[in-house]
């Protein structure tokens, strides 16, 4: 059972009456509200709570830039100091967490995207009195790593919805480009197509840090198999390196797509991919690092500790694209 905290001290009190106070001077009758009561009267605030939000993603990667802007936008909102860090080796991040845990953060938000690595630094945080909650990665591993709260979208049900799709589009063999080997999140959605999709499914593995390398094997793949129909990329990116690919190769081969972003936006809206699967990455980062502020200030949490919070997976296609083509455009979707 989960026992609520006692609620943050609030450094922002004194400035807050201090404004109250010089309000009530310019207005005749007004009463100067106390510091408590002008916390309240302003709706509260993180009062200098500090949340690190650790994820696996590498730098300059447009995914990770939707999380970190989501997270921003919470830890504006509820007035948290945010240090967003992040690294695609699983030893490197589970640093970034003791890290954390060293600098006494007040709450930590991972991705368990190679759990082991993470159990391990979790652990060090929960003995140190630190909530952490997950997000994006790891919807089979969160609670067993003793995480408080998890933000995601199940893979599982993800692919196993690609699947299906792709049957209704009357695919018959499907490759599934996996970007970052071993990252549970990228195998389950593979898996989930596999065994729903009534073609053949194959995996291909790929150096997602490298595009140019990422075109050149997809493209060599296709060369080598004219049976292949469909290509399922793991990421908004690696579908634009699918669609040179394709064009280079001369292959017959429709383009589809876990993960949204404003480029993305555009090759659904011009026909060069077919459908992106959306799990909302802003709205991931920003209920992480709002559910670690809530349950400092008000003992909630999400799902009753018990049950992830969803947060996919939604279809993209042509005809739906313009609903969320302006929140691309500005970098929250």
């Amino acid at each position: 059972m989960n026992t609520p905290p006692p609620p943050h001290t609030s450094v922002r009190r004194a400035r807050v009456a201090a404004l109250a106070s010089a309000l009530c001077l310019l207005v005749s009758g007004c009463s100067v509200l106390g510091a408590d009561d002008a916390a309240d009267a302003a709706g509260g605030s993180g009062g200098g709570m500090k949340v690190t939000l650790v994820t696996h993603g590498g730098k300059g990667d447009a995914f990770w830039d939707l999380v970190r802007r989501g997270a921003e936008a919470a830890a504006a909102k509820d007035g948290v100091d945010l240090t967003y860090v992040g690294d695609a080796d699983p030893a490197a991040q589970a640093d970034l967490v003791r890290d954390a845990v060293r600098d006494k953060a007040d709450g930590i938000a991972v991705t368990l995207a190679k759990p082991a690595a993470m159990r391990g630094p979790v652990a060090q945080a929960r003995a140190a009195g630190i909530p952490v909650v997950g997000l994006n990665s790891g919807i089979d591993a969160w609670r067993p790593t003793g995480l408080l709260e998890y933000f995601g979208q199940d893979e599982s049900v993800a692919g196993r919805a690609v699947g299906d799709k792709l049957d209704g589009l009357k695919a018959e063999h499907t490759l599934c480009v996996v970007h970052e080997r071993g990252n549970v999140a990228l195998e389950a959605r593979c898996a989930g197509v596999r065994k729903a999709f009534r073609g053949d499914t194959d995996n291909l593995y790929v150096d997602g840090t490298d595009p140019d390398a990422v075109t050149a094997t997809i493209a060599s793949r296709l060369r080598q198999d004219s049976s292949i129909d469909e290509v399922v990329t793991n990421g908004a990116q690696f579908a634009m390196s699918a669609v040179k690919a394709v064009r280079q190769s001369g292959s017959r081969a429709k383009v589809a797509t876990f993960d949204l972003n404003k480029d993305l936006v555009e090759a659904v809206r011009d026909g060069d991919v077919q459908f992106a699967v959306d799990q909302q990455p802003y709205l991931q980062g920003y209920l992480a690092v709002d559910a670690l502020w809530l349950y400092r200030t008000n003992g909630n949490v999400s799902g009753g500790g018990t049950a992830p919070v969803l947060t996919g997976p939604a279809f993209v296609t042509r005809s739906n694209v313009s609903a969320v083509a302006r929140f691309a455009a500005a970098g929250t979707r």
